[in-house]
């Protein structure tokens, strides 16, 4: 053989070698993945991006337009633009007793009682839902009624805080009022107002507020740049005193205990400095929530968001910053956060190895036996903002304790839970009045229940209560208590516990039907 020859033999065995070996690194790096155990980096894998807003799921429309009508049956005030033909002018004299107009806000339910806690918390999460969602709102001509509906709170908020340390949280007395049973238009009891301060302090009401106040600020940062600048005002102020007057409202004052007890003020303070962070982008709100998160957050133990706790929303929110700002993915406190938001979410799905069995025999979250609803609901307005943060960011699995999950298993369990309420469920009901064939028509409403021309006092209103038959007004898109852990539900107007509706479960659920309205990017910044 010659040298040439050897020479090309030579090479040839070289080029073999260098392929086998890496056929052979290939294969063990297959086996390798293969036998991998998954880990919390194993969702960071690239997925799909949702585009603009995409068809429109007409179902969810449909029940969204209700849902945001309930807002105007709840207006307090001098009403403008009217379209419930039942409702009028009332609570025109409210906040007289201290020299302000306390006209506007929102009635908490089926009562006359304007609740400043649950009142700022509907403001708070309908401001989250506009801002998450407003391009699915938009895609269905709803996003201006639910900034008119917004604005009608904040309006009666600005109002409420006539001086730094000064709120009113409270209009009307529910031992004045919840004895009566009358329209709002011919109420004539006494409505006396209720207000915290420098030395009536109340940490959680203020905080809420504020977070209020906060992100309600970004919702009208463009389009009414000095009514934003307004609110963002308030909101750094009633921070600054729920944090440096710290103390419990309910325990500050007593006669609130029986209707909105609150059982801490620490996931307020999270919560609203959450919302100013993303409001002003000032470090100083995001070291307040890193500093205080092993204090307040509870981290690892997730919790069920709700008027009295906002843990897990503040987990969600804050979550957002690791998605989508690069600059902050170093942060250990906010990966504490994140993990703590990613443990609700497991929690949530199904069949995940901690799934919550806390939930009904057809898959409905349920954690009380009074507002059920309200966890459900919650639940999965957050499922699904955290499954479009998600696909957003090309993340498209979560690991829950070594089992992975896709991101579009968190949306089919937030539309399982809002297919439930709009009645595919045991009982063929719908628990949004007027949505579908069957719906409550007893609801626990006392302007809902008596004749628009009916002339009523304290007490002769409650022939109508007694009635037997349904309500003469339909409060449209009201979304009641619901159904008990077994699937029951009874249509009563004494039935309070499944049958009263109130604004902040509406506000919930106006979140979750605007996030499966059509499928559409998440916005990678609030500001």
């Amino acid at each position: 053989m010659s040298e040439k020859s050897k020479s090309r033999g030579c090479f040839g065995w070289f080029i073999a070698l260098i392929v086998l070996a890496a056929v052979i690194l290939a294969v063990v790096y297959m086996v390798k993945s293969k036998m991998k155990k998954p880990d919390d980096n194993d969702d960071n894998e690239a997925g799909p991006v949702p585009g603009p807003p995409g068809a429109i799921d007409k179902k969810y429309a449909d029940a969204l337009k209700l849902a945001l009508q309930f807002f105007d049956i709840q207006k307090s005030g001098k009403l403008v633009n009217n379209t419930i033909p039942w409702r009028g002018d009332s609570g025109l004299k409210d906040g007289s007793e201290a020299n302000l107009d306390l006209s506007k806000g929102l009635y908490d339910a089926g009562d006359h009682i304007k609740f400043g806690f649950p009142m700022a918390f509907t403001a708070t999460v309908l401001s989250w839902s506009i801002l998450e969602y407003a391009d699915q709102m938009d895609a269905v001509n709803l996003l201006d009624p639910a900034k008119d509906s917004l604005k009608w709170t904040t309006d009666y908020f600005v109002t409420a805080h006539p001086s730094d340390n000064v709120l009113y949280i409270q209009v009307g007395d529910p031992e004045v009022d919840h004895p009566c049973w009358e329209r709002p238009e011919t109420m004539k009891g006494k409505r006396p107002v209720i207000k915290i301060d420098a030395d009536t302090p109340g940490t959680e009401v203020a905080a809420e507020t504020a977070a209020a106040m906060a992100s309600a600020s970004l919702v009208f940062k463009d389009s009414d740049p000095q009514y934003s600048a307004t609110l963002l005002k308030h909101a750094k102020q009633l921070f600054e005193f729920a944090d440096s007057k710290r103390g419990l409202y309910s325990v500050n004052i007593p006669e609130v205990q029986k209707f909105y007890n609150s059982t801490g003020y620490g996931d307020e303070l999270l919560w609203a400095a959450s919302w100013l962070y993303h409001a002003t982008e000032e470090k100083t709100y995001l070291d307040y929530v890193t500093k205080h998160g092993n204090e307040f957050a509870r981290f690892g133990n997730p919790t069920w968001f709700s008027w009295d706790d906002k843990l897990a929303g503040t987990q969600v929110l804050l979550s957002r910053l690791l998605f989508f700002k690069k600059d902050l993915s170093g942060s250990k406190a906010l990966a504490s956060y994140r993990g703590t938001a990613k443990a609700v979410m497991c929690g949530l799905l199904p069949k995940s190895p901690t799934a919550t069995g806390s939930r009904s025999n057809s898959g409905l979250v349920l954690v009380s036996d009074w507002n059920p609803l309200q966890q459900s609901v919650s639940a999965a307005f957050l499922a699904s903002l955290f499954s479009d943060y998600m696909l957003t960011s090309r993340i498209h699995k979560i690991s829950c304790n070594g089992k992975i999950f896709k991101a579009t298993e968190l949306r089919d369990f937030a539309k399982s839970q809002a297919d439930y309420i709009l009645g595919k469920n045991p009982m063929g009901m719908s628990f949004v009045v007027g949505y579908g064939d069957k719906y409550p028509e007893y609801i626990h409403h006392r302007g809902a229940s008596i004749p628009a021309d009916a002339t009523t006092g304290c007490l002769d209103g409650f022939k109508y209560f007694n009635s037997t038959k349904p309500n003469p007004n339909i409060a449209y898109g009201a979304l009641v208590g619901g159904p008990y852990l077994n699937e029951t539900f009874s249509d009563s107007r004494e039935n309070v516990r499944q049958n009263e509706p109130t604004t902040y479960n509406n506000a919930l659920l106006v979140g979750l039907l605007s996030s499966l309205v059509t499928t559409s990017s998440a916005l990678q910044s609030l500001k």
